[in-house]
């Protein structure tokens, strides 16, 4: 009988017998935390489905017994890539909303930063988290990418509606709405890197974004076309 992990190997390359059972003890031959960020740029280029296990161990320098062994499978090692993506390089709309004194600087910050991440060199273009599930068959997959973009949107949302209460937007103000602006032009943003789009013109849309974002009106609400109070231009 066939295990699950000697079929996967299977079905991407020769199968390598002896994996499962090979001593826990046993020392590794590679540096775990360089094969994982290989790992992380060979999932945030091509998307989980398309990145077969026999691309992740040439990519990781890596035998299909050792990636077992130190990752799990294939979903597995894809859970922990997506973490290690966020704490490297998808958490600088965590820190802009948590740093940013008001709500139209934190989402202003998160923008420009968002044009320059994303088309950074050394890296794939876009995020990851938004596009890592194209084509994917995998449904746990799929709801785990689409669960930490939902939470992103949360947190948006919640980030507007402390604004509100704190007076610096009108109490009538769309929270939900800006929200998911906000997240459609991150969302777009990612999109517009992985089809060539430059910093430059992703900073310029940033720009574009924020100027029908509501300002600091005269009286301490906002109002639309005003001059930014917050963020120097």
């Amino acid at each position: 009988m066939v295990n699950g992990r000697e079929k996967e190997a299977r079905s991407d390359g020769p199968v390598v017998r002896g994996s499962v059972g090979r001593p826990r003890g046993r020392p590794r031959s590679f540096d775990r935390d360089t094969a994982l960020e290989k790992a992380v740029l060979a999932f945030w280029e091509h998307g989980y489905e398309a990145t077969s296990v026999s691309d992740l161990t040439r990519v990781m320098g890596i035998g299909a017994p050792s990636l077992y062994a130190a990752f799990g499978d294939k979903r597995s090692l894809f859970e922990e890539v997506v973490g290690v993506y966020g704490d490297r390089y998808g958490s600088f709309a965590d820190r802009a909303l948590a740093e940013e004194p008001t709500v139209r600087a934190a989402f202003e910050r998160m923008l420009r930063e968002a044009a320059d991440i994303y088309t950074a060199p050394g890296h794939p273009h876009g995020c990851l988290v938004i596009h890592a599930a194209t084509n994917c068959t995998t449904p746990e997959v799929e709801e785990s990418l689409r669960a930490r973009r939902t939470a992103g949107i949360a947190a948006f949302e919640s980030r507007v509606k402390a604004a509100i209460a704190a007076g610096e937007l009108p109490a009538g103000s769309d929270a939900g709405a800006l929200a998911r602006y906000a997240g459609a032009i991150i969302q777009g943003m990612s999109q517009q890197a992985r089809d060539g789009a430059s910093r430059e013109e992703l900073d310029a849309l940033a720009g574009v974004a924020m100027a029908i974002w509501p300002r600091a009106g005269a009286a301490g609400g906002y109002a639309a076309g005003e001059p930014s109070r917050d963020v120097p231009q």
